[in-house]
């Protein structure tokens, strides 16, 4: 388990651009020597618009998109094609821009699938495609992920892992499906912390006054049952990268000079 870094930038335009040319660098190492990454995207404000920065960035073709697997920490159990699914939002930010192949995205299951109205089920199928996607130097049911980014909500939830939830208490399955989210709509996907915590590096990303209080006691030492984003660590790296409203109740030697 890694200790968390904390880099800050000036604001959230900053922060998304600097997250996107970051992740190229992270990816086209992850792919030296003719290797495959793997990659988790999240959803939200910031989220998408790393997506979009990465799709405006002329540093995106470094990454060879043909070894490029795409995976998602949460999913919105809503039809497929809805404003609401996080895979919607980075098709029209990202994947309908880049030049990869349809059976390196993974997206979760949507609620009109074959899975039907059925969310247990469709946790079952994506947590077999994740297993079907491992190596053996993985050591586990996920792809050892290259890099795995969270949002951070204002309650602490990361993924869809709210605080008190049961999905926070779960620690064998690799997905779940969620019911009764404090935040619409009700009914999600979301892997779990053991899934969360297979990942090589986890880069939490947060913009706004809103997140500060919840980046300060995910860093602070609360519980992960309280406060979800203290329960998730890589295994070689932890980043926290956030702008200057995110961590404005963090104390200074926590934080790295501010990047411009």
């Amino acid at each position: 388990m890694s200790a968390p870094e904390v880099v800050v930038h000036a604001d959230k335009d900053l922060l998304a651009r600097a997250v996107a040319a970051r992740l190229v660098t992270r990816l086209v190492d992850g792919q030296a020597g003719g290797g495959t990454a793997h990659v988790v995207f999240t959803g939200g404000g910031i989220g998408t618009a790393v997506l979009a920065a990465l799709a405006d960035a002329p540093a995106r073709d470094a990454i060879d998109w043909s070894r490029l697997d795409i995976w998602w920490g949460d999913e919105r159990f809503v039809p497929d094609g809805d404003p609401e699914r996080n895979e919607t939002g980075a098709r029209a930010a990202l994947l309908d821009h880049v030049p990869i192949a349809a059976d390196r995205v993974h997206p979760m299951p949507a609620a009109n699938g074959s899975d039907g109205k059925r969310p247990e089920d469709a946790a079952s199928r994506y947590a077999e495609e994740l297993r079907t996607a491992t190596r053996p130097e993985d050591h586990g049911p996920v792809p050892r992920f290259d890099v795995l980014m969270l949002g951070v909500g204002p309650d602490g939830h990361v993924a869809s892992l709210f605080p008190e939830h049961p999905a926070v208490h779960e620690d064998q399955r690799s997905v779940v499906a969620v019911h009764g989210s404090p935040k619409p709509p009700p009914t999600r996907l979301s892997l779990t912390f053991p899934a969360l915590n297979s990942a090589r590096e986890v880069w939490f990303l947060a913009s706004g006054e809103e997140k500060a209080g919840a980046v300060r006691l995910a860093l602070g030492g609360a519980g992960p049952v309280q406060i979800p984003a203290a329960g998730v660590h890589g295994r070689q790296r932890t980043l926290w990268l956030l702008d200057r409203s995110a961590a404005k109740e963090l104390p200074v030697e926590l934080t790295r000079p501010t990047e411009h």
